[in-house]
């Protein structure tokens, strides 16, 4: 055996997402001998689902900004972000021979819109660095001696590592590794982790929607409309954009942007009521002024389409929500158009959301992200205790934690094992 050989460090990654594979890549490059298990069949599956409409890797507006949207998490997630910022992220896509391009929003997309070219290549370059990929290998927690126990098709496995990153997921998206069968076993070793919520999810209206409008309207997109509420503490907040009916209620972006003030106001108060402006580019004069303009012969719905283009699925949730006496009101009719009440009960089920929120505290984590109570265990991606919109931001801080996670745990090997070589 050569002399490298006998000092080659050895790190386990634990999870094939974003942040572990990350974190693999780091270790890698840095000349310790990686392997890396997941769950599932194959690495990478959360991401690929995510790059199905359209691969949002990160967004390029100004980093003050871009920080501004993991909300109190910013002063922790910051100094990741600072080391591997959306700039760099590029780079790295680029410099995986993946060119990106930005689009009308801001958001940053690889310049096919697809996931899996990146995926692929990214894999390639761990292989050829010496990361050895061990699927169907569920991490089971910590045998009675320190060592990790799997459940894999041959039975059970017991794994020796010198360090070990542990980016096992959130708690949304099950079906593709993320159930948050990792919560119970870091608690019962005394870590400190925030209660799993849904973040960037729907939300359930007071009562249910009528067969009706489910049967008719359940998917379509409200365009162009305007959201705004009060939270629990008094704050108020407002966005305009494009939300969706559920079967339960209400989704999608404009929605998922204020899911952390809304779930968190509905389990402080119950429930939150919204006020929905379906013609936010029109002032509440102008549109009292075109509804209570003379219809003639006209039905209800042909006037409020021509005058204050009102229809569709916004004339089936007026007619939801509001009395007949409300409706044939034109004065009452028009401040509904511009601030309709809808009461929000519950955010949908964990499972269901795009992402979500809790996780290992910071107040647990050094600055290299290991566990202060477990020494050469660092953690990193979405088990992590911060939540933040879509539009690239997820997947950044998911990247950014697993490089520092990665380099933290190479640096732990060449400083904690150096008097044993």
């Amino acid at each position: 055996m050569t002399p490298h050989a006998q000092t080659l460090k050895t790190a386990a990654v634990i999870g094939g997402g974003p942040a572990g594979l990350m974190a693999a890549d780091v270790l890698s490059q840095g000349g310790v001998r990686v392997d890396l298990f997941d769950a599932m069949p194959s690495v990478g599956r959360k991401f690929l689902l995510a790059g199905v409409g359209g691969m949002n890797i990160t967004h390029s507006e100004p980093f003050d900004a871009f920080l501004s949207r993991y909300g109190a998490r910013t002063p922790f997630l910051g100094p990741l972000l600072e080391a591997f910022p959306p700039d760099v992220l590029r780079e790295w896509t680029h410099g995986l021979g993946v060119e990106t391009f930005v689009g009308s929003s801001g958001r940053v997309f690889p310049q096919d819109m697809k996931a899996a070219p990146l995926l692929r290549t990214w894999l390639h370059r761990l292989r050829e660095a010496g990361v050895r990929f061990h699927v169907r290998h569920r991490w089971l927690g910590w045998t009675d001696n320190g060592t990790h126990r799997f459940s894999t098709p041959r039975g059970e496995l017991d794994i020796q590592a010198d360090a070990v990153v542990l980016a096992l997921g959130g708690g949304s998206w099950a079906r593709l590794g993320s159930d948050a069968a990792w919560v119970p076993r870091l608690v019962q070793r005394g870590v400190d982790v925030a209660p799993l919520l849904p973040s960037n999810c729907g939300f359930e209206v007071a009562g249910g929607w009528s067969a009706h409008l489910r049967s008719r309207f359940a998917g379509q997109p409200l365009k162009t409309v305007a959201l705004r509420f009060t939270d629990a503490a008094g704050q108020p907040h407002q966005r305009k954009g494009e939300l969706m009916l559920s079967d339960t209620g209400i989704e999608g972006s404009l929605v998922y942007a204020l899911s952390p003030p809304l779930r968190d106001t509905i389990a402080a108060q119950g429930a939150v009521t919204v006020q929905l402006d379906l013609a936010p580019d029109k002032t509440l004069e102008r549109v009292i002024a075109e509804v209570t303009h003379p219809r003639g012969a006209r039905s209800l719905s042909s006037h409020l389409q021509s005058r204050a283009g009102i229809k569709g699925v916004k004339m089936a949730l007026l007619r939801e929500t509001l009395s007949p006496d409300q409706l044939n009101d034109p004065l009452k009719l028009a401040h509904a158009i511009k601030s309709l009440p809808l009461t929000l009960v519950a955010p949908r089920p964990l499972d269901e959301a795009i992402s979500s929120a809790g996780g290992v505290r910071f107040e647990a984590l050094d600055e290299n992200l290991m566990l202060r109570k477990l020494p050469g265990v660092f953690c990193a991606g979405e088990m992590l205790d911060w939540e933040a919109p879509t539009g690239g931001y997820l997947l950044t801080a998911c990247f950014a934690s697993g490089r520092v996670a990665g380099q933290g745990a190479l640096n732990y090997l060449k400083t904690h094992h150096a008097a044993t070589d």
